[in-house]
């Protein structure tokens, strides 16, 4: 962790100030702080000196303001699902926790869009919407607050087909770190109308503002949803049934790869009896017809490259437990070695050289004597490893580290990203630069132009 680049000022005025604002909505509790200063990543807990929970975008606007007079870092919280320490403080300061900030302000049905405060999460907006016909696809396993899955440009298994966060944000409200209040762009599906303010705060993990309002794309619920699995003789085997289907246009909605260690992972913590393969999980969205045709084609395509062993998911009840055991891969991953911790990591390259990324990465882990499943949302690309370390192992520890930074680079070198979907947020900070290079020189420019300070979550994409 590198030292601040600017001097900031003690914390307990501002805390007083807003204690005398907020009153017991402001924690100074050490077990609230602790909890307030770590995500779901293996990144250690770096407790914030405060957490203030606003209930408007007026309140988040007083707390920004008075954290600004003070110079003293603010730290944007949501359902602490992040996996690269985005919520840690590493300088200190104040955390805003926005769970209380969880309501459905606007769903216009007529227009296939929504407004949010950004505590809402993902499960709670579905369920809102359920009686509407209207769903919300963006999923990316956790239920995670809607303005965190917009500051981290989140994705998940339906990308394939819906697109990421990036994609389905219309508009937000944020407050900047002078506490000023903006609106980045209007309700209308496209605007040729000054810079795409909307597309520079989604992804900026609260380094430029804190995000209080989102307006979202919606979609209607399908009239037929298929799901089913499919084993192959190998991940090659499976990559390539994915690269063909897509090149193929076949619009599937979800197209997952379960290697076969995470496969056997998933059984033994979900019960479920899969078939210890390189596996796909796949769904379909659509009329009936239309999906029953989808489903036939990509079986022929699978069939070409050795898959077999369909099993289709017949009703929802299977459907969701298919699915669910799909986002419970961390949890199982951890199951197998209790005592250890995980370190969830992703990248992305393009699809053409998805085959090759992921048999390298496989033979180096296992080269490298470790236990790291990998699962992917490869319809786009993106796969994901889950190493399980030992924290008491330090050989362990830097074998796996080397392997990480191996791994990216490796993505990098086949013109991939070193996070599809995870996010920086200090702990992918050095690789910003392998990737970006020059361009990282603009990011801090931006990012000096809004927040001249650096109190808006200091150390997280960006070194100054």
């Amino acid at each position: 962790m590198s030292q601040p680049a600017y001097e900031y000022g003690p914390c307990e005025p501002a805390i007083d100030e807003l204690i005398a604002r907020f009153g017991d909505r402001v924690s100074l509790s050490d077990a609230v702080r602790e909890r307030f200063g770590k995500d779901e990543s293996f990144h250690p807990s770096l407790p914030p000196d405060a957490v203030v929970t606003p209930h408007s975008t007026e309140e988040v606007s007083e707390i920004v303001a008075t954290c600004a007079r003070h110079h003293v870092p603010v730290i944007p919280y949501g359902t602490g699902t992040a996996l690269e320490g985005h919520v840690g403080a590493l300088h200190g300061g104040v955390c805003i926790n926005m769970l209380e900030m969880n309501q459905v302000v606007e769903v216009h049905a007529e227009d296939l869009d929504v407004v949010v405060q950004p505590g809402v999460t993902r499960k709670q907006l579905n369920e809102y919407l359920r009686d509407s016909g209207l769903f919300f696809p963006i999923d990316p396993g956790a239920d995670a607050s809607i303005g965190g899955m917009a500051a981290c440009r989140a994705s998940g298994t339906n990308a394939v087909r819906y697109g990421t966060m990036r994609e389905n944000v219309l508009a937000l409200t944020v407050v900047l770190a002078d506490g000023r209040i903006i609106q980045t762009s209007r309700r209308p599906r496209k605007s040729a109308a000054g810079y795409d303010l909307t597309r520079l705060f989604v992804g900026s993990e609260g380094t430029l503002g804190v995000i209080t309002e989102v307006t979202l794309r919606l979609y209607g619920i399908p009239e037929s949803i298929t799901s089913a699995v499919c084993t192959f003789p190998d991940v090659e085997s499976a990559v390539n049934t994915v690269i063909t289907t897509i090149q193929f246009g076949i619009p599937v909605a979800r197209i997952e790869l379960i290697d076969e260690t995470q496969i056997e992972a998933i059984n033994n913590y979900s019960k479920t009896e899969l078939e210890v393969a390189p596996t796909l999980f796949l769904e379909f969205h659509g009329t009936e017809t239309y999906v029953a045709e989808q489903a036939e084609s990509l079986s022929e395509i699978a069939t070409d490259f050795g898959g077999g062993n369909f099993k289709w998911a017949a009703t929802t009840q299977e459907r969701n437990q298919l699915w669910q055991a799909r986002h419970d891969a961390a949890y199982a991953c951890k199951a197998m070695r209790p005592k250890a911790e995980i370190w969830a990591t992703d990248v992305c390259v393009p699809i053409s050289r998805l085959a090759d990324c992921i048999t390298q990465t496989q033979a180096d882990i296992k080269t490298a004597e470790l236990l790291a499943p990998i699962a992917g949302h490869v319809g786009d690309g993106n796969f994901h490893l889950c190493l399980v370390v030992d924290p008491d192992d330090q050989d362990e520890q830097d074998r796996a580290e080397a392997l990480h930074e191996r791994m990216v680079m490796r993505a990098l070198s086949m013109g991939g990203t070193c996070t599809g979907e995870h996010g920086i947020g200090y702990g992918k900070i050095d690789f910003l630069v392998a990737e970006h290079g020059e361009a990282v020189s603009v990011m801090r420019t931006l990012k000096q132009a809004l927040d001249p300070d650096n109190i808006m979550n200091p150390g997280k994409i960006l070194r100054l």
